[in-house]
């Protein structure tokens, strides 16, 4: 089982999570989406981790073929929405963050609402890091908009894992 901590403060930022061998592929139909907050399903369960080996979200760049196509994870599952003036353009952020549940955070807070980096329903997650630790250090991005995925990534660098069974 895995901890992360906020590297600044060393606060405990998840509780005990069990590792996935992959980040799991997600729904994208309307029949999977909360009757409630219209959201999508988070992309790793309760209780889980996955470590994503691409890079996600801020920076951006532009993608290196006309269709803008390169960088893409195919098939819509995970792509982020992005605002006016952000067409053609693919993440060039860390590879390596740990996606987890939003709900299995314990202490980040957003730290911004509004303008072109939130959608109708939440953050887009295409405005960097947009959760921060109790300290004040902004650890993590939150995409949790009704129209792309549903997931929370916690930075590389300001971020650490324990593994309490070594």
């Amino acid at each position: 089982m895995t901890v992360f901590h906020c590297a600044k403060c060393a606060v405990e930022l998840t509780p005990d999570l069990q590792a996935l061998p992959a980040v799991p592929d997600v729904s994208v139909h309307d029949r999977a989406r909360d009757r409630k907050t219209a959201l999508a399903p988070s992309t790793v369960p309760r209780g889980h981790y996955a470590i994503d080996p691409e890079p996600w979200g801020a920076p951006f760049e532009p993608a290196r073929n006309p269709a803008g196509n390169e960088g893409k994870r195919g098939a819509g599952d995970r792509d982020l929405l992005m605002p006016p003036g952000m067409e053609g353009l693919v993440a060039a952020g860390p590879a390596g963050s740990a996606i987890v549940h939003p709900d299995d955070v314990r202490t980040l807070h957003v730290t911004a609402a509004g303008g072109s980096h939130w959608g109708c329903c939440g953050p887009l997650g295409t405005g960097g890091r947009n959760m921060a630790c109790t300290c004040g250090t902004l650890v993590a991005t939150l995409a949790a908009d009704c129209m792309g995925p549903h997931e929370l990534h916690l930075d590389p660098v300001r971020v650490y894992a324990f593994d309490a069974e070594g």
